[in-house]
């Protein structure tokens, strides 16, 4: 009896609020869809992964250049990857109460109204250290050339950067 109570209130809340019922189920359907990035977004992510193996890649070939230096092998431990600045209009106003700023980012808008910001720069990756393995690291001079290479294209510290010998 009591149940048939509680489905009859149920049955009768259900009818007098349907629209908002309805609304709140397509709010929480929404909220269990996942993120889908812009083509855009896809696209640059796609470009900051290949880029820092290319990184990775054209620094073995350089440093294997280097005379005595053989095959070598670089690995750089990345603390933040590629920063994007974005544009950025900045509207100051003043009046008898103080002033205030207003900073919005520019949009763009493509042919099909993909939406993205506007980039002012994009500041290169911050590495922690590097180790680099070759086969001639057991040559002091070949192991301070590479060292001093691997600091100048990074911005490393040098006691951040590791010569091992290749086996």
């Amino acid at each position: 009896m009591v149940m048939k109570e509680t489905a009859e209130k149920i049955k009768n809340a259900i009818g007098k609020y349907k629209y908002a019922f309805i609304i709140l189920c397509v709010g929480l359907l929404l909220l269990l869809l996942p993120e889908r990035k812009t083509k855009t977004e896809q696209r640059f992510e796609e470009i900051k992964q290949k880029t820092n193996v290319v990184e990775q890649d054209q620094l073995s070939q350089i440093l294997q250049s280097i005379e005595g230096a053989g095959q070598v092998q670089v690995m750089l431990s990345v603390a933040t990857g590629e920063k994007t600045v974005y544009q950025t209009n900045r509207d100051t106003s003043t009046d008898d109460a103080g002033g205030s700023e207003k900073i919005d980012t520019v949009i763009l808008t493509d042919s099909q109204r993909n939406e993205s910001g506007l980039i002012k720069q994009i500041d290169p990756p911050a590495y922690l250290g590097a180790i680099v393995v070759c086969q001639g690291a057991n040559n002091p001079s070949v192991k301070l050339a590479i060292t001093q290479a691997v600091a100048k294209i990074t911005g490393l510290r040098t006691d951040n950067i590791c010569v091992l010998k290749m086996k």
